[in-house]
């Protein structure tokens, strides 16, 4: 069935230092078209930062996105998976607590980021796969 990181293994690691405002993880995101970003501070994840936080925690709110640092609005110690974890482990955690997105990591070190989105396309992909195998 292959690991979560075989998901993931061949893209670049996106990640934001904590210190940074919120008007400078939003523009990366967009330029970099992601959703959610693992937060770092000196190398080490200690949380993750997501358009639903931008709005919830920083729009909503009436935050300043260029004074307010990412710190002070991400989602704080977010739960990480091995790298060696499967697809359906995954998927579990990420239904059993509304996750979308999940970091993951090997020790403290970031190897990547796996989304609800990345795990659809595939499924998607599988599905395919089988019906091309069934029309042959």
């Amino acid at each position: 069935m292959g690991t979560i990181y075989d998901l993931v293994k061949d893209r670049k690691v996106y990640s934001i230092d904590a210190e940074r405002t919120v008007l400078e993880a939003a523009r990366f995101m967009m330029e970099h078209n992601i959703g959610a970003l693992p937060v770092l501070r000196n190398g080490e994840l200690v949380g993750i930062f997501s358009e639903r936080d931008i709005m919830n925690r920083v729009v909503a709110v009436g935050r300043m996105p260029g004074t307010t640092k990412v710190a002070e609005v991400m989602t704080a110690n977010p739960r990480a998976v091995s790298p060696e974890e499967s697809v359906d482990e995954c998927l579990f955690l990420m239904r059993e607590f509304g996750f979308r997105h999940v970091p993951i990591c090997e020790g403290k070190e970031l190897k990547g980021l796996i989304s609800l989105r990345d795990l659809l396309m595939r499924y998607v992909a599988q599905k395919e796969a089988e019906s091309r195998r069934m029309a042959v």
